[in-house]
């Protein structure tokens, strides 16, 4: 495995005023890699990416961006490419002429690709002669894409690329950041989506406040420990609470449906996937049928909720998150 360091800073400051957006932050992203950035509004994110993008210069500490060190005299290296806060688009031109635009601003020696071949990555060929101020959100979103891959990037930076995607784009946008990294490409993005981080990051790193909470696998997140609530779709609800009452670390936690109501096929238990799998024995044992089970929060998300010190959504809250549109 190649671990060379596509990104590495230490001791990253960054002032705003009075406000401190990123407080002496640590990263070492490895090439190839898909490393989510997360953390609650105001933790620093954008302030980071914009960092790498060259946007902006760090007060104090130190940042290497492909093997080059940037900050404050030093240019941004070649071969970094992305977009914080939305990607910036012509309205008024066509998908295909925001990009041929595109092309005509880059150095003459810059790596460059096709057009029409950076429109079909991301799925929007059919849509490529209508004007950009037409389209949706998640159809920007792509096109911001796009416009990124046509650089031929190193490094690829892109602040909630999932913004606004339906199910189709969110699998383009997914399929071509995966073949990226395949191909040796750094991708390095911000979501408050844990399912898209999930899907696609090896690795992530947790901001608060300015700072840095976690840094490493999601593998290691997810592993740990902690009582988690988990939904169980059963066909003898009654006989299944009896057996989670009877089971060490094991806690009920009433369950409803997405209206509200109590859900009678559901029970929810708050538990350690030890006692978890002990219980689930027992169900078999007993000859009762599990239909479904899954965590009502993930554990990513819940392990983020933890170290940024938010509340945890309640089932019913979860639920809600999980309705079509978003």
């Amino acid at each position: 495995m190649d671990t060379t360091i596509a990104v590495r800073g230490h001791g990253i400051t960054k002032v705003f005023g009075d406000v401190v957006a990123l407080d002496h932050v640590d990263l070492n992203v490895a090439q190839g890699q898909i490393h989510g950035l997360v953390g609650p509004n105001g933790a620093g994110k954008t302030t980071l990416l914009g960092l790498m993008l060259g946007l902006a210069t760090a007060d104090e500490g130190e940042l290497e961006i492909l093997g080059t060190p940037v900050g404050r005299g030093l240019p941004a290296p070649e071969g970094v490419s992305g977009f914080v806060d939305g990607p910036g688009l012509y309205p008024t031109l066509t998908a295909r002429q925001n990009l041929a635009t595109l092309l005509t601003l880059l150095p003459d020696d810059a790596p460059a690709g096709n057009v029409d071949e950076a429109l079909d990555q991301v799925g929007l060929t059919a849509a490529a002669d209508q004007k950009v101020r037409g389209f949706s959100l998640g159809m920007r979103q792509r096109l911001g894409l796009a416009a990124a891959l046509l650089t031929k990037p190193r490094l690829l930076v892109l602040d909630e690329p999932s913004n606004g995607l339906d199910p189709v784009g969110k699998k383009h946008v997914h399929g071509v950041l995966r073949r990226l990294a395949a191909e040796g490409t750094t991708v390095i993005l911000s979501s408050h989506r844990m399912d898209d981080l999930e899907a696609l990051c090896s690795e992530v790193t947790i901001l608060s406040s300015g700072r840095m909470v976690f840094s490493g696998p999601v593998k290691k997140l997810s592993d740990d420990d902690r009582a988690l609530d988990y939904r169980l779709r059963v066909t003898e609800p009654s006989a299944v609470r009896a057996l989670a009452l009877e089971t060490p670390g094991v806690t009920l936690v009433e369950a409803s449906d997405a209206a509200g109501h109590p859900d009678s096929d559901v029970i929810v238990v708050r538990t350690r996937v030890t006692a978890l799998d002990q219980l689930v024995g027992r169900i078999v044992r007993a000859d009762l049928a599990v239909r479904e089970l899954a965590p009502v929060v993930s554990p990513l998300e819940a392990a983020f909720l933890a170290l940024t010190e938010q509340q945890p959504l309640t089932e019913q809250q979860a639920l809600t998150e999980q309705e079509p549109g978003r």
